[in-house]
């Protein structure tokens, strides 16, 4: 292999896995800068490893008193901040979250719990009973109500409860409707803030990583999860799982390199050999004239 050729390729293999770049910290999500000024006390922070308070008080759809504790313990746990007479957009919230569930193998109440919290302190146990009918119908999967929960409560429990999670709201007095941002949570088994799932739209894929991430915490993942994890790497700043190509080509980067130098000394150490052989052949003749005059 020519020589020149062999520099430039090890000097591409270099520039491709170099780290520049890569230890960008992620964000956390303020509300804007610009638009109405509502918005500004309005999105969602990254908290992520943080603990949700356990004792905090609500009522289930049942209308019964209890604490986030029971929830905690068993289970990854999909927390949804809404309020159940949203006009749109929690709707969605809970609408897109059930399509991706519904594509997944495992069960809500078996891997993993669904919590539904409003944080309007008007709602009552009625409304969420009624949300809960809903979406169990729309989940099609048998004891589907033991995995699903929908919560109300006080405004103490649920300031304390959208504080630890960094989700930001208001009131518009304007609109008589809540400002809110969109998005999921994926706690822990213990209750710790796992994920962040920004938006609408959640792949199923990543949701499935996520609850096996979050499970991860406390239980050793199956061999097959622990390789998707490996393959995949989660961004805090979309909230979202990507393949991670630019690993595998700074992997691939290293082999390049580790062949193109094995192949440079083999090529190296050939041509000293050849040259040698070349000296020697050259060397011989003239000895023998010396010999034989």
């Amino acid at each position: 292999m020519n020589l020149k050729r062999i520099i430039a390729v090890l000097s591409l293999a270099i520039v491709v896995t170099s780290p520049v770049g890569a230890q960008v910290r992620a964000p956390v999500r303020p509300g804007p800068t610009g638009g109405p000024p509502i918005l500004h006390d309005v999105g969602i922070d990254n908290h992520e490893g943080d603990a949700i308070p356990p004792e905090l008080a609500f009522r289930d759809d049942a209308g019964r008193p209890v604490r986030l504790s029971q929830y905690f313990g068993h289970r990854p746990i999909i927390l949804a901040l809404v309020y159940y007479r949203c006009p749109m957009l929690c709707t969605m919230v809970l609408n897109d979250l059930t399509r991706s569930l519904n594509s997944l193998s495992e069960n809500a109440g078996e891997q993993f719990d669904v919590l539904a919290v409003s944080f309007d302190p008007a709602e009552t146990p009625e409304l969420a009973a009624a949300k809960k009918r809903q979406y169990i119908q729309a989940y099609r999967r048998p004891h589907a109500e033991e995995g699903w929960h929908f919560l109300t409560g006080p405004q103490e429990s649920i300031s304390r409860l959208t504080a630890a999670v960094g989700f930001r709201y208001a009131w518009d007095a304007k609109n008589q409707q809540w400002a809110h941002c969109s998005g999921l949570v994926v706690l822990t088994p213990d209750g710790r803030i796992a994920r962040y799932f920004y938006g609408i739209d959640y792949a199923p894929t990543d949701l499935r990583l996520a609850i096996a991430e979050a499970g991860a915490r406390k239980t050793t993942p199956p061999p097959a999860t622990r390789i998707l994890l490996y393959c995949f790497h989660y961004d805090p700043s979309t909230g979202r799982y990507g393949l991670m190509v630019m690993r595998l080509v700074q992997v691939g980067g290293v082999i390049t390199m580790l062949l193109l130098g094995g192949s440079f000394w083999l090529t190296t150490r050939r041509d000293r050999r050849r040259r040698a052989r070349v000296a020697s052949c050259a060397v011989e003749p003239a000895d023998a004239d010396k010999k034989n005059p």
